[in-house]
């Protein structure tokens, strides 16, 4: 299939299921409100912990699925690292498509269903910009992306790739050829992409390699993360990294089997302590940052 010649389409033309204005704010008193009533014993004690870890000085590797920049979460993650509390985010390719698209235009999530029918799904040009960047760069997938969303892109403060950037924390993408949107476009080139993503790896099993007492959340990614974060763990402990004894938790809306028994369950069989929460991200996520805050004050 000679995918130079996929017609493209300017993202103006597309419509967004999710703009700025449904994106969540941490200093809200509404958001601060609407968690009055809800209640998780399982969060208090991973705020707890992530809490304790910060002063202690140990790491948390935060791995996001897309879902959550979807779910309007952004600013929570900012949050957190602007605190210091996370030291490492990784997202998968779709997650670092939605960041991008949101930055540059303040929405994202196209009508799958719609645009399917036409094979105009996954077609706006703009998107493939992040193509262009890592075609450019000998670097890291996020760290590239996050500089030029940092340099150029207006809505840059809603950004996970842009603030990590900014704050000088590893941003990591890791990608699965053929999974995302930019894929499809005539500028992908996928030498570039498994180079810039391939440092990303080795930049995540870094990370994975001093996380000894720390602590590693997986949150709505139910493949790609799961499977990546214990390819690193193996190469940190094959190296001869003491990663023996840490906290990991996967919060996600339904239970799937990689993040509970790759993230969960095998890392800490041998020490250790796992957490799987189940619930909205839109509840969860405000309510354990919520919670962090008040550990942390205390």
């Amino acid at each position: 299939m000679d995918l130079t010649r996929v017609k493209l389409h300017p993202i103006g033309e597309r419509r967004h299921k999710v703009s700025l204005k449904d994106f969540l704010t941490p200093e809200s008193k509404v958001e601060r409100h609407r968690l009055a009533d809800y209640r998780n014993e399982s969060l208090d004690e991973l705020a707890e912990t992530i809490a304790e870890t910060h002063r202690n000085k140990k790491k948390t590797i935060t791995m996001l699925g897309a879902h959550v920049i979807k779910c309007g979460l952004s600013l929570y993650v900012i949050r957190l690292m602007e605190r210091g509390i996370i030291t490492h985010v990784a997202l998968n390719g779709a997650g670092a498509i939605h960041d991008f698209e949101v930055a540059l235009i303040g929405a994202t999530s196209e009508y799958v269903e719609k645009n399917l029918v036409d094979g105009s799904f996954g077609m706006a040009r703009e998107t493939g910009k992040i193509n262009e960047i890592i075609n450019g760069t000998d670097g890291g997938f996020g760290e590239s992306v996050g500089r030029y969303v940092q340099d150029n892109l207006e809505f840059k403060q809603f950004s996970i790739l842009a603030n990590a950037y900014r704050l000088g924390i590893p941003v990591t993408v890791h990608v699965a050829i053929g999974t995302d949107i930019i894929h499809q476009h005539p500028n992908f080139d996928g030498a570039s992409t498994g180079r810039a993503s391939y440092r990303d790896f080795t930049i995540l099993a870094s990370s994975v390699a001093n996380l000894d007492k720390g602590v590693v959340l997986n949150i709505g990614s139910a493949v790609v993360l799961p499977e990546v974060f214990l390819k690193a763990l193996s190469v940190a402990k094959n190296l001869g990294y003491s990663v023996s004894t840490f906290t990991a938790a996967n919060l996600d809306m339904i239970d799937h089997y990689r993040p509970r028994v790759n993230v969960v369950e095998r890392p800490t069989s041998h020490g250790g302590r796992g957490f799987v929460i189940l619930g909205r991200h839109e509840r969860t996520i405000p309510y354990l940052y919520q919670q962090i805050m008040r550990a942390l004050s205390s």
